[in-house]
């Protein structure tokens, strides 16, 4: 008795609608546009080292601000001193300092966007 062949049967694929992740491979960007742990991670580390460039600001303005009530108390004849270092004396390091400051928190922005978008 022959053997009737059995039916083939044929399978039609399309082309994938969605490129798979690899395994090893991770994007940050999606990381942090999912809002996953370590997305918020990228995120919480960016405005550490934000908060910190701002608090070295804030230090070095304390250190170079703070102590002038007592220059000025302990010289009470000096008037035009006084205006003379509140005027003219701060207003350099205060420029650098607002320079410097904007300089740095720019290049953590370029940093982490550097990060973000593997380059």
């Amino acid at each position: 008795m022959p053997q009737e062949p059995a039916e083939r049967r044929v399978v039609v694929t399309g082309p994938p609608r969605r490129a798979r992740c690899t395994s090893g491979y991770y994007r940050p960007r999606t990381e942090i546009d999912e809002q996953t742990t370590l997305g918020h991670t990228y995120v919480r580390s960016l405005m550490r080292i934000q908060l910190r460039t701002g608090l070295t600001v804030f230090a070095v303005l304390a250190l170079l601000i703070g102590p002038l009530p007592l220059v000025f108390a302990a010289a009470p004849d000096a008037r035009r001193l006084e205006w003379a270092v509140l005027g003219f004396g701060l207003y350099p390091p205060l420029v650098l300092l607002a320079r410097w400051y904007v300089r740095r928190a720019e290049r953590n922005e370029r940093d982490f966007v550097r990060l973000v978008e593997d380059r």
